[in-house]
């Protein structure tokens, strides 16, 4: 076959597939989007494209749109990868312009994220248009269709540095490789880094951050933000520190020689304040005073010249000398010559008279008169002055006389130090013993645990000195109730308490008859647990006892010449946190602190005790607050980056910090069936209504202390006895139930009833139970009355799950019964503490430590460095926005070891600190010591 018969059959194709195509869409524009065929076209035209096809990107798993628009067209085809795309991919429509006449066609097509997955070829996916009309074919761009993602790392993070002020900061960041690339913002302090408002930063140059001229205001953290239109990632944080070299000021004056006579030194001297070092920047090198010797001349004393001949005997019968004082004469301060230059005496032997009378006659009467009015002159003066002098001390003693001892508390004097003697809880069950340490009051107040401030010490602190009146400017000592022992004088402000709240304390008796509601302006409700403390400045502490629920009211929160009446209220009713439409459990009490007005300048740390078994990721711990129309709105994940609360999550407890008064309660949704919460198990006994009858009551609550409260009193009201130390068991989220057995009963001495040895609870009941307790009972009848010991095992478990055995082996005669001396501090009664004493870090020393880590240096000892050390490793920028970082984090700290009684953690970072940087080569060496001794 020819080339002739080859191009004619090509034109055969090409006129048969365009028929072809023409019928299939007149057959296809039979309905409602056809036109009719008188619609006008023009022969000769190639179709020219209105709209082409443009680069897409694929969004997760959301198909893209492709469009092409021509005029005129009889047909148009999507061609992708060199393939045509089938015809019921297609979706078309025709119309006409009216302005030209012409007919337009504009085809859609879909393209999946599967199809671009599934094509490999030398380059990108891409696809074209291809219109047909009268005279021939027309091919659009080619429009490539990509998978838009944006991975995490970051190909370089940005460094921290360490500028001189003026000096040029620049910080790389390569961000994370993406399609289509990222573009890079700047964020300093979380805030947006403006280049177009601020002249000395650049921030187009490769992504770079460039400041030419470093300032004191540049200091700050720094973050680089990639973006793209699937996601945003952050790099890791670079602190920046401009810091500013000190130096030298001008140098003063020479002093004047230190010296009045021979050789000596003058002295001047220089500042280390033009300017100052600051940021960690460099002291001046060089001197800072300057010494010379000087020569002073030595002053010349005067000295008297010989005295001259005496003069020619006058009238007066009298004859005279003289001399001058210039041998030699005084020079350079020197001292004049003492005597007198003049001598005068009789010059006749005593034989001139003066009035007929000789000489020697008148004179001596006359000094012998004066030596007389002298003499009696200074015995009256003598004589006055000790009858003045017996008559003051006579007063003095008999004031003195006049008042009792004055009794001066020194510790008043002693500043901002406080002695602090921490001791260790006494080991045992604190279920079955009731403590017996008392407060050691000699070297400073003990608390064998701060989570309650025992009332014993009232007596001992009072009973010295019983008629003594104590003038107090806090109210730690009202809060201890010791009405009867001393008298309190406070002085309140009008604006103390706002909104017409009324001081109201209670006193030790009061409180015993009401433990956890003191009396106050407001009664809690039936269902609540509430405790309430005025403070004021100092800050203090509230506490609800045995509930594992504190609020530390740090020094400062509270604006001087300010008192806040506070409360904590826990809530016993049916909990509604939680939703059945969830999947999220309750895992400690709610709590609500206020008042709602409460005006803070920084958060307070609240601590809840919680049941979830925290490990690894098995849970999604969130934070809730109820809202003002009884809603639950969620605040926060415990894994979250936020700056508006900041939660620290402990085995046991959680640490919130939180500036707004209101409802919270933390809440749990597992994440796998290895989630697991900590029930409290526990079996108690009593006498049932038969004297031969004894009844096992075993008890499975979520293991915190609120709950197994809820227990105590239960049965404290029945009279039941604690028959084995509580245990703790691991309830994991697999849907299997918890079964309870009675086990090694001695049949041959009590009888059990059939079926009745094992109990089961479902796995919903123990899994939702929200802080309320569950509880089965086993009844046992001896076969005489003579038996009076009972030992079996009770098993809890969990089907395919752990378990644990609570050994029973009790006295069921009533003569040996013995009341339950149940635990949880019985008698502690008071809730509230206020001042210094609630902290365990003394004030001075806080201080201190907040003055040295607060600003950064260049040594590093800034307040992320303590932070870390304190092992506080998340969510730093919460702290970066408060206006003492190291005060927050010190907070929580307080708050974190409350339960434990020394300050060894605290003191060790600080040691390690001073103890790594005292390693650093620096211009000059400072002592770790130094700083926190």
């Amino acid at each position: 076959m020819g080339p002739f018969s080859k191009g004619r059959y090509f034109c055969l194709g090409i006129f048969l597939f365009l028929v072809f195509f023409s019928t299939c869409a007149t057959t296809k524009g039979t309905g409602s989007d056809a036109l009719p065929d008188s619609l006008p076209s023009v022969p000769g035209t190639l179709p020219h494209f209105l709209q082409e096809p443009e680069d897409a990107y694929i969004i997760k798993s959301n198909p893209i749109k492709l469009r092409c628009r021509a005029a005129p067209a009889l047909q148009i085809f999507f061609k992708c990868n060199g393939e045509w795309v089938h015809q019921n991919e297609h979706v078309s429509r025709e119309y006409l312009d009216e302005g030209t006449g012409l007919k337009i066609r504009e085809v859609m097509i879909n393209v999946s994220r599967q199809q671009v997955e599934d094509f490999h070829g030398p380059e990108d996916y891409w696809c074209l248009c291809v219109a047909w009309s009268h005279l021939g074919t027309s091919k659009s761009r080619k429009a490539t269709v990509r998978i838009a993602y944006l991975r995490k790392n970051f190909e370089q993070d940005p460094q921290g540095k360490e500028v001189p002020i003026k000096g040029m900061i620049v910080l790389h960041c390569r961000p994370p490789e993406g399609v289509p690339v990222a573009g890079v913002d700047w964020l300093k302090n979380e805030e947006l880094v403006n280049s177009l408002t601020d002249d000395n930063i650049d921030t187009r140059a490769d992504h770079n951050l460039i400041i030419s001229e470093a300032r004191l205001s540049d200091s700050g953290n720094y973050t680089c933000l990639a973006t793209n239109i699937v996601a945003k990632r952050r790099s890791a944080t670079a602190t920046v520190v401009v810091f500013v070299n000190g130096g030298w000021s001008l140098w003063t004056e020479w002093s004047s020689c230190n010296v009045r006579c021979g050789r000596g030194v003058q002295k001047r001297s220089r500042t280390c304040t033009n300017p100052a070092p600051l940021n960690g920047g460099a002291f001046c090198e060089g001197m800072s005073m300057q010494k010379i010797t000087c020569n002073a001349v030595c002053p010349v004393d005067g000295g008297w010249e010989d005295w001259s001949e005496w003069s020619v005997c006058s009238s007066e019968c009298e004859r005279q000398r003289w001399r001058q004082c210039l041998a030699p004469a005084p020079r350079h301060g020197g001292k004049v010559c003492d005597g007198s230059g003049l001598a005068t005496e009789n010059c006749t032997g005593g034989l001139c008279t003066q009035n007929r009378k000789l000489l020697h006659d008148v004179e001596p009467q006359s000094m012998e008169g004066t030596n007389d009015v002298a003499l009696y002159s200074g015995l009256a003066a003598g004589v006055i002055a000790v009858a003045v002098l017996v008559v003051a001390v006579t007063l003095y003693r008999k004031n003195q006389s006049d008042y009792g001892v004055d009794v001066i508390d020194s510790s008043a004097l002693t500043g901002g130090f406080q002695s602090f003697n921490f001791k260790t809880t006494r080991q045992g069950n604190p279920l079955l013993l009731n403590s017996s340490i008392q407060p050691d009051l000699t070297g400073g107040r003990t608390y064998s645990s701060p989570i309650c401030f025992q009332d014993s010490i009232d007596k001992e602190l009072f009973d010295p000195l019983p008629d003594i009146k104590v003038k107090v400017q806090s109210s730690f000592m009202v809060s201890l109730g010791v009405a009867d022992r001393a008298e309190y004088h406070v002085k309140a402000h009008p604006e103390t308490f706002p909104r017409g709240l009324q001081r109201d304390y209670s006193t030790v008796e009061n409180r015993k008859k009401n433990l956890l509601t003191p009396t106050g302006p407001a009664t809690p409700a039936k269902g609540e647990l509430k405790t309430v403390g005025i403070f004021g400045n100092l800050g203090g502490r509230l506490v609800v006892p045995n509930t594992g629920v504190s609020l530390l009211v740090p020094h400062g929160a509270i604006a001087e010449d300010t008192s806040w009446e506070m409360y904590m209220i826990i809530n016993q009713e049916e909990n509604s946190a939680h939703t059945d439409e969830s999947c999220e459990i309750l895992l400690g009490p709610e709590v609500t602190y206020g008042p709602p007005g409460l005006s803070l300048s920084c958060p307070v740390a609240m601590t809840i005790a919680h049941c979830a078994e925290v490990n690894g990721e098995n849970w999604n711990i969130r934070l809730k607050r109820k809202t003002h129309d009884n809603k639950w709105e969620e605040v926060m994940s415990a894994e979250d980056e936020t700056t508006s609360c900041y939660c620290l999550l402990d085995s046991h407890s959680c640490h919130l910090l939180l500036d707004r008064p209101g409802s919270y309660a933390l809440v749990g949704e597992p994440l796998v069936e290895l989630a697991a919460k900590r029930l409290k198990l526990a079996v108690f006994g009593g006498v049932g209504s038969c004297f031969l009858e004894y009844c096992l009551r075993v008890y499975c609550v979520d293991d915190t202390p609120h709950a197994f409260q809820e227990v105590v009193a239960t049965e404290t009201g029945r009279g039941g006895q604690l028959l084995e130390e509580p245990k703790t068991l691991l309830f994991k989220g697999t849907t299997f139930s918890l079964q309870v057995s009675i086990q090694d009963v001695p049949h041959f001495l009590w009888n059990i009833k059939p079926f009745t040895t094992c109990q089961e609870f479902s796995f919903s009941q123990v899994w939702c139970s929200n802080q309320q307790p569950l509880h089965c009972a086993f009844t046992l009848e001896r076969y005489s009355p003579a038996t009076s010991q009972l030992s079996c095992k009770i098993s809890v478990r969990q089907v395919k799950g752990h378990e644990q055995i609570l050994q029973v082996y009790t006295s069921v005669a009533e003569s040996e019964k013995e009341s339950v001396p149940f635990f949880m501090q019985a008698d502690c009664t008071v809730t509230s503490q206020m001042g210094p004493k609630a902290f365990k870090i003394p004030f001075s020393i806080r201080q201190r430590i907040c003055a040295t880590f607060d600003t950064a240096n260049a040594k590093g000892k800034d307040w992320q460095l303590l932070a870390q050390k304190l092992h506080i490793h998340r969510n730093l920028s919460y702290f970066a926005k408060q206006r003492s970082p190291s005060a927050v984090i010190l907070n929580l700290w307080e708050a974190q070891h409350q339960d434990n009684g020394d300050l060894d953690s605290l003191a060790s970072a600080l040691e390690e600190i001073g103890r790594i940087h005292s390693k650093s080569p620096t211009k000059s060496p400072e002592k770790p010591s130094s700083d926190f001794t």
